[in-house]
């Protein structure tokens, strides 16, 4: 019998990394086999995983020695950084989430060279900043660092896994369809009706399932000859409208779009939302390379079971309505 090669998944418990790792356990093929890093073993999520056939380790990226001892012997690693996690503030003082992210990807970096780590699937984003260059519409962040920090930090931190010579697919996502479930789902106004609020004027947004991303990377994971290469995905591009819409028949009541323009949102009365304001301006205002990336053909020859939304609403319709409750 062929033994299983081993993928570490960082971040097992979380969106991308549990996709993958429930994609590994429900291979037919039995390829591989998985070694779920968690900060907390002891998680219902964890304790899941290891019942399913996981093996459960702890480790933390920000802790070097922990990552090395969990790649040794993993002929592959899926390395993503979380820049939304909850931090203290203490945290918060040291060092901004994009410094997080980038002593974490150069942590999984050098843990993976020291492991021999044969091929490593980096969950990255495009780094903006070339696209929006010095312009004064686009607030700069982070000490006029960046201009999206989550999608520049992770692009920045590419080049980390090209300098310690880390056989790397990088695998650039995109939006969430979760978020319309927590974080931006559809909200009542005061005429009753429900609404999305998206600042994206008409252009068509790029949105994928998580465990779509978890596919997609097991796919990679079987083409060694993706090595080197970037790998753009999204499982459907739609505009507000077509969103609200897809919502609407989901939800069995209208739900409208509301294009909020960029500067409005930067407005709102929540910590993020310039960032947000950002990363949405950038999406609509790069959307035909940003979509042109991501052929939807192309992914779902990578991953055949890729989701529409209209797919993915079919399977959440009734989280979405208990939302709205």
């Amino acid at each position: 019998m062929t033994e299983k090669k081993l993928i570490a998944v960082v971040g097992a418990t979380g969106a991308q990394g549990g996709g993958l790792a429930r994609a590994i356990l429900d291979d037919p093929s039995h390829e591989f086999a998985v070694r779920a890093l968690t900060r907390n073993p002891d998680s219902a999520k964890a304790k899941e995983l290891a019942a399913a056939g996981a093996e459960v380790v702890e480790a933390d990226l920000d802790d070097e020695a922990s990552v090395r001892a969990a790649f040794e012997g993993a002929y592959g690693a899926y390395v993503v950084t979380n820049y939304w996690v909850d931090r203290t503030p203490e945290e918060e003082a040291a060092r901004t989430r994009a410094e997080m992210e980038l002593a974490q990807a150069e942590t999984a970096a050098q843990a993976a060279r020291d492991a021999g780590v044969k091929h490593l699937v980096w969950s990255t984003l495009e780094d903006t900043r070339p696209f929006f260059a010095e312009r004064d519409d686009v607030p700069s962040l982070d000490d006029g660092r960046y201009k999206v920090p989550h999608f520049d930090a992770k692009g920045e931190a590419d080049a980390l896994f090209t300098q310690y010579g880390v056989p790397t697919t990088f695998l650039r996502t995109t939006f969430y369809f979760e978020a319309f479930l927590s974080g931006m789902p559809p909200a009542r106004g005061a005429d009753g009706k429900l609404a999305i609020t998206l600042p994206m004027a008409d252009q068509r947004l790029s949105g994928i399932a998580s465990e779509d991303i978890g596919r997609s990377a097991l796919a990679i994971f079987k083409r060694p000859d993706l090595i080197g290469e970037t790998v753009s995905i999204a499982g459907d591009h739609l505009t507000g409208k077509e969103y609200a819409a897809a919502l609407s028949a989901a939800l069995g009541e209208e739900v409208v779009y509301q294009p909020l323009p960029w500067e409005q949102y930067r407005e709102l009365p929540f910590p993020i939302a310039v960032e947000v304001s950002n990363m949405f301006q950038f999406y609509a205002e790069d959307h035909d390379r940003f979509t042109g990336e991501r052929n939807i053909d192309k992914v779902r020859e990578l991953n055949p079971a890729l989701q529409s939304f209209e797919a993915w609403l079919s399977e959440h319709r009734d989280e979405l309505k208990s939302a709205q409750n």
